[in-house]
């Protein structure tokens, strides 16, 4: 055992005989007697102190940090002092991703997490500590989905944690722990009704919106910092290059999600709702920052600006625009005297996207090419999203014979004679 258990009530002395002797230290009768002493990986001393009658449990103690060390698995008690809050700033500062994803984590963490356990020790954590947390966000009134989102943060906090040595376990991945569920239920697309109602309520400079959105399938970033330059009116294709996105309540401009920088059918109809667009409302000049705040400063031509010419704000279009629009459209019901319009998340812009999807895919349109054209990460997850409004294989099994028959029919004088062929 290369460590060794100290006895601080006594020291050893050598004696008139030369014999060796224990005498009574200053310490005797008070404090902790043992301390069990050992030199850690990073090659400085480290300890832990018992009471009095309790030799045998420093003893213990000692043999298993001597024990995690041979195994790799050892976790310096002093580190494992850390409050979750203390680690996970430091972790969110040595995030590599894009600098959006990076603020987002560190706004659910602040106001989700930090309240709740940002104070307690990292190497005190138990799954029931987690499992109480968890609940505390649903009785928040927190949707399912957001709910997921700030577990999968607190989550990937813990094992990077992990890694670091500072626990030895993941207490988000504990048996007795469940993760939010996915949020139930199908995607619900709008009607070409509804779609067209909300266009026709939102003020004449954003109605061009809709149509880009339910024509060409742009999120709302998008949509937000589509720039003239990338409507290819005589080539019938619209490039997807740019989005508005904000850092801290501030827009700059970014390639659009995941950097999927693409290209998508633009139909006659919405170019011809762009061309009139522009001939009401000619494009600003906008010039934002690069994808941080201090990036170099970018000028785009914007097909949609804020009436002083600026870009749109997502928070103040969707609580001033859209929302209003929705009402008018009777798609939320109006709220009370004083009272904010009712949330719903299904009908947010996001909704536009999935009546292009369910358009696209009732009218034949494969998986993968709208897979691309909604810029997703791969064709799988669209299939998963959207799965249920493919048309079913009974359906176009039914369809195909029928056509057969129809043109059977026409060229042998109907059904029967194809039939008796």
């Amino acid at each position: 055992m290369s460590g060794h258990i100290q006895d601080r009530w006594f020291k050893t002395e050598t004696g008139p005989d030369d014999k060796t002797i224990k005498v009574k230290t200053d310490r005797h009768g008070t404090g902790m007697r043992y301390r069990a002493r050992y030199v850690g990986p990073d090659g400085t001393e480290k300890s832990k102190s018992f009471p009095d009658k309790q030799k045998r449990l420093a003893e213990r103690w000692l043999v298993q940090i001597e024990a995690d060390m041979a195994r790799g698995q050892y976790i310096d008690p002093k580190m494992s002092r850390t409050t979750f809050q203390q680690y996970a700033e430091r972790w969110v500062a040595a995030q590599t991703t894009d600098i959006a994803t990076r603020t987002g984590a560190e706004y659910r963490l602040r106001l989700h997490a930090y309240p709740h356990i940002g104070a307690r020790p990292l190497g005190s954590f138990q799954p029931e500590h987690i499992r109480a947390w968890s609940r505390v966000l649903e009785d928040a009134g927190l949707a399912a989905s957001y709910r997921r989102v700030i577990f999968a943060n607190v989550s990937a906090v813990f094992a990077a944690a992990v890694d670091d040595r500072l626990v030895g376990k993941n207490p988000c991945r504990a048996a007795s722990v469940k993760a939010p569920a996915a949020a139930p239920g199908r995607v619900r697309p709008w009607t070409a009704e509804q779609v067209f109602a909300v266009r026709a309520a939102l003020p004449d400079h954003y109605q061009a919106m809709v149509d880009v959105g339910g024509g060409c399938g742009l999120r709302q970033g998008e949509i937000f910092g589509l720039s003239v330059d990338d409507v290819g009116f005589l080539t019938g294709w619209l490039h997807v290059g740019y989005q508005v996105k904000l850092l801290n309540g501030r827009p700059v401009f970014a390639p659009p999600k995941r950097g999927k920088v693409r290209d998508v059918p633009l139909p006659k109809q919405v170019g011809h709702a762009l061309a009139a667009h522009m001939k009401r409302f000619p494009p600003a000049e906008v010039t934002l920052p690069w994808l941080t705040l201090d990036g170099p400063p970018v000028t785009k031509k914007l097909m949609f600006a804020a009436p002083e010419g600026t870009a749109v704000i997502r928070n103040n279009f969707n609580v001033n625009n859209w929302k209003t629009a929705l009402v008018a459209a009777g798609m939320l019901p109006e709220p009370e005297r004083g009272q904010r319009v009712k949330e719903s998340r299904e009908d947010g812009m996001h909704a536009l996207r999935h009546f292009y999807a369910s358009v696209l895919l009732d009218a034949g349109e494969n998986i993968k090419a709208l897979s691309g054209y909604l810029g997703h990460a791969d064709a799988g997850f669209t299939l998963r999203v959207y799965t249920h409004l493919m048309p079913s294989s009974e359906s176009r099994t039914r369809n195909a014979v029928d056509g057969m028959y129809r043109t059977a029919g026409e060229a042998h004088d109907g059904p029967e004679t194809a039939q008796a062929a």
